[in-house]
């Protein structure tokens, strides 16, 4: 299995456009910390064709960095997963909306509620390329056609986007190709027995990295009333945090993804990101390649 990061930052992508703080302003000075687009993954079989999880506002930079088939019209992906129905996860399926063939696009029932509805990205692509939707349930690993991959999502938590009224919680993706496997869950709301097994029994696991404390955005003056936690992201650091969690799992490779502009890991020389790489765990990058 190939897995490539094609965007390794958070909603609003790194450096941040409004965003002045200290690690957006090191991003911009080209010291200390490098950019970062917004969270996106590509993951192939030993067999078989890539396949996008998640599609940010970013995907044209990032689909450039994949090797495309011949043809005067030829994608570089065979279909798009997504992980939950939030913009920055599916406004990029709005850039594919000329694909010449409908689109295939796998996730469960509760976030084609979302783009059906609440934010009617499929029903604009319906008067475009079109959609071939294919519908993942948890507890039930489903074949990619054409790739020697599975899949299978299982409950991260969180609420639903809050442009949508019902009930939806965001998954992660475990990804098996023979005796492989990957695990990636860039929204992660909640650190339960289950989860924290779906991790342990992984190869190699892509995880949220947010927030560094609960109230990353009050330290750094920004106004807002909702913490890590309220946006369903369970913070790095404390006790219970992710990066104590993760240090303590033996198997699989560790890499922290989806990573906020305000984030002090992204500052290659601060002690958070010292404590990180002590603790065994790596800091995602764009064009980060994992090969299991």
């Amino acid at each position: 299995m190939r897995v490539r990061v094609l965007g390794s930052a958070a909603g609003g992508g790194f450096p941040q456009w409004n965003c002045h703080c200290e690690v957006c302003e090191a991003a911009r000075a080209g010291e200390r910390a490098r950019p970062r687009t917004q969270s996106s993954l590509a993951v192939r079989g030993a067999a078989g064709p890539w396949f996008l999880v998640n599609a940010s506002p970013d995907l044209r930079e990032q689909l450039a960095s994949l090797d495309a088939p011949g043809g005067v019209r030829a994608a570089p992906i065979a279909g798009v997963l997504l992980t939950d129905a939030e913009i920055d996860h599916t406004a990029g399926l709005l850039l594919m909306r000329e694909s010449g063939t409908p689109l295939r696009i796998f996730a469960e029932a509760g976030i084609k509620r979302a783009l059906s509805d609440g934010y009617p990205v499929l029903r604009v692509l319906e008067r475009y390329s079109g959609t071939e939707w294919h519908t993942l349930e948890r507890g039930q690993p489903q074949a990619l056609a054409g790739s020697s991959l599975t899949v299978e999502p299982f409950a991260a938590g969180g609420d639903a986007p809050r442009y949508f009224d019902g009930e939806l919680e965001a998954s992660g993706l475990v990804f098996t190709d023979g005796d492989r496997t990957l695990t990636y869950v860039p929204g992660l709301a909640q650190l339960d027995e289950h989860v924290i097994a779906r991790l342990a029994a992984s190869d190699a696991v892509l995880v949220d990295g947010t927030f560094w404390h609960d109230d990353d955005l009050a330290r750094q003056g920004i106004a807002s009333d909702r913490s890590a936690r309220d946006m369903g992201h369970v913070p790095l650091a404390g006790p219970g945090g992710t990066l104590e969690v993760l240090a303590a799992l033996e198997r699989p490779r560790k890499v922290l993804v989806h990573i906020n502009n305000t984030n002090p890991i992204l500052l290659e020389d601060s002690p958070e990101r010292e404590q990180v790489l002590r603790a065994g765990v790596e800091v995602a990058y764009d064009g980060l390649e994992v090969e299991l």
